[in-house]
């Protein structure tokens, strides 16, 4: 009982980050994008900046585990795919998910 306790406080954090994560993201794309910035000079005010960097790995990192936790309940209601195996399998999936996140997140800085 004690583990879904800390995977539902960790679902929760999460999706406080995501709700930030997003409309900070959206409403940073809208701005520049009305403000007549191109694709191109969007990526260039990107690069090399450590913030931006910071900003885009924790919001891939909450991405990935919020997704892998609710999966697992998911899979766990309704297929009743439960146990160390599916947790692993699950986690591994979430991880998986944030790589490719930081991976873009690395190339933007780049």
């Amino acid at each position: 009982m004690r583990g879904q306790t800390h995977l539902w406080v960790v679902q929760r954090v999460t999706a406080m980050l995501l709700a930030v994560a997003v409309t900070v993201h959206l409403v940073t794309i809208i701005g520049a994008v009305r403000g007549g910035l191109s694709a191109t000079e969007i990526l260039g005010r990107l690069q090399g900046h450590e913030g931006w960097l910071i900003f885009y790995v924790v919001f891939a990192l909450a991405a990935g585990l919020h997704g892998a936790i609710g999966l697992r309940a998911i899979a766990a209601e309704t297929i009743g795919l439960r146990g160390r195996g599916a947790d692993l399998a699950w986690l591994a999936a979430g991880l998986a998910t944030a790589a490719f996140g930081i991976r873009a997140a690395i190339g933007l800085y780049a």
